[in-house]
């Protein structure tokens, strides 16, 4: 939420290499930045690249829903994109991690035996979803292969 993402933005430009920020309604993606939502809101991905956020769909459990993000991404962005699944409770995520695969786009979820809870990788696994289930090491491996960084 508000009061956290700041915060935690700041703490993991302390700890990483990359610049951190936090998302304001209307950002554009920004590449070589990691962008943390700041509301419960959905964020949303539109086709010219621009993130807002919006309370609908209203009737989703989950808030904010990575699944709304995921199927954004699936719908509107025409290059390149990973998603990542990693552990957590319930379906959240799943189903927009398949219309991600289905898009063409590539798909990681997280392995059982490192989840701390493997509810949402679970679901991407039983929906075939993820082309790869990977512990923490593996995707962080998978990552910087793809975005050109040595290990």
């Amino acid at each position: 939420d508000a009061h956290f993402a700041p915060p935690f933005a700041k703490w993991l430009n302390d700890q990483l290499a990359m610049p951190v920020q936090v998302i304001a309604d209307g950002d554009m993606l920004a590449p070589g930045t990691i962008q943390v939502a700041m509301t419960n809101d959905h964020l949303l991905l539109g086709a010219g690249g621009r993130l807002r956020y919006d309370a609908d769909p209203r009737e989703y459990a989950y808030r904010p829903s990575v699944d709304v993000f995921f199927r954004c991404i699936a719908q509107h962005w025409n290059g390149a994109a990973t998603g990542v699944l990693l552990t957590g409770m319930g379906r959240d995520g799943a189903s927009g991690l398949l219309a991600m695969r289905d898009a063409g786009k590539a798909t990681i979820s997280q392995d059982e035996a490192s989840s701390a809870v493997y509810g949402m990788p679970r679901a991407a696994a039983d929906l075939g979803a993820a082309q790869n289930i990977l512990p923490p090491d593996g995707i962080a491996r998978a990552l910087r292969s793809k975005i050109g960084v040595k290990l």
